[in-house]
């Protein structure tokens, strides 16, 4: 019930525990556990998620895709700590947050977790500096250091010249780079991307997945839940989800 990767490292087939239900080691980042995820419809119940299993060992950019339906929306609310599953367990850098309240789970998004979305999600009327900021202000930084520290972000993506221009003033791409900073700043566990491309042209796009192979080369854990192969392929790791269970798990470089 195992296949090997390049590095000849053991991992488990999907849907196979290999840890037993414990804590996982100290090089996994995520572990999914016989994880369901299950909606009350009237007397139906619908299986969102079926006894989904794997992990993300700590350095990896991982690609989830599936079409409409296929429950990977339902996975990335649950891996970004947005919801919890209905059964199972969940660990994310030693954490066990299946079994968390919402304020635990709060705090632990921000601290573990960079989210990217689709629609860069950035305030109208804040420059990219203060976009960037945020997660900081939320975390209680003095604004010295989080003046510092979002520069430094910005300037990571290649935006040091465009820390005071609004959204307006910045072409999308700029827009979804503003977007990484922000979930880069608080220097995450995880960067997690929500359709990064889906609001950007064909070049842009190139661009935009051409900065996070950059950041995986610096060491970054990256998982990217998209719907389109060309942005798949660029990740090192593709787990295709179907009906609520994974139907394949490939390590593609």
């Amino acid at each position: 019930m195992y296949r090997f990767m390049e590095n000849e490292t053991a991992v488990a087939e999907p849907g196979v525990v290999a840890t037993n239900g414990s804590a996982p080691d100290t090089r996994t980042l995520i572990s999914m556990q016989n994880i369901w995820k299950t909606y009350q419809m009237g007397t139906e119940e619908l299986h969102a998620l079926r006894d989904v299993s794997f992990h993300v060992e700590k350095g990896e950019y991982l690609a989830i895709i599936g079409p409409s339906g296929s429950g990977k929306s339902t996975l990335m609310n649950l891996i970004g700590c947005l919801d919890s599953p209905s059964s199972g367990q969940y660990w994310i850098n030693g954490h066990l947050v299946s079994d968390m309240t919402d304020d635990e789970l709060a705090r632990i998004r921000n601290k573990e977790i960079g989210f990217v979305f689709q629609t860069f999600n950035l305030l109208a009327r804040a420059t990219a500096l203060h976009n960037v900021e945020l997660p900081l202000i939320y975390a209680g930084m003095r604004a010295g250091e989080r003046h510092e520290k979002a520069q430094a972000a910005l300037a990571s993506v290649e935006l040091g010249d465009r820390v005071m221009h609004r959204p307006n003033e910045l072409s999308g791409g700029q827009r979804q780079r503003v977007a990484i900073a922000r979930a880069l700043v608080n220097h995450p566990s995880i960067l997690l991307a929500d359709e990064p491309t889906g609001a950007l042209d064909s070049k842009t796009s190139v661009e935009i997945m051409a900065l996070f192979e950059k950041l995986h080369a610096e060491g970054n854990t990256i998982i990217v839940v998209t719907h389109e192969h060309e942005v798949a392929e660029r990740a090192h790791r593709v787990i295709t989800i179907r009906d609520g269970q994974i139907e394949k798990d490939e390590k593609i470089k």
